[in-house]
């Protein structure tokens, strides 16, 4: 059965995207620890990033690594944290959360309604096409 990742990926649930490659798709958690946090899957179902051949592993955290300045700059935090831990959804996948003090990683937040999302959507893809 596939998981919510790919019915996300597949577009049978709605997202507000971030960017996609040919290998990986990122878009906005709707349930952030802060605005902004995004989450990056592999297209290709896997339960963890440490199952990936190693090449793949390596291009997901260079695909990580190409969002986090548009994240820092579309949010105006300090650092965006890189968090693996795939505990919720059994499907690889990299969480980008935007913190500038030590306790953004432990604020759960409700989820953000569509048009917070929204706009934060497309603040995030107008500094991917910037330098």
């Amino acid at each position: 059965m596939a998981s919510i990742f790919t019915k996300i990926i597949q577009g049978e649930i709605p997202c507000h995207k971030i960017w996609e490659d040919d290998q990986f798709f990122a878009f906005l958690d709707i349930r952030p620890v802060q605005p902004g946090m995004t989450l990056i899957v592999p297209k290709k179902e896997v339960d963890s990033p440490f199952d990936m051949a190693d090449d793949e592993y390596c291009n997901f955290l260079l695909s990580a690594k190409k969002l986090i300045e548009p994240i820092r700059r579309a949010t105006g935090c300090a650092k965006v944290a890189l968090v693996i831990e795939g505990l919720d959804v059994p499907h690889a996948h990299i969480k980008l959360i935007p913190i500038s003090k030590p306790h953004d990683l432990n604020a759960m937040s409700p989820n953000a309604s569509d048009e917070e999302l929204s706009k934060m959507a497309e603040k995030i893809r107008a500094e991917i096409h910037t330098k």
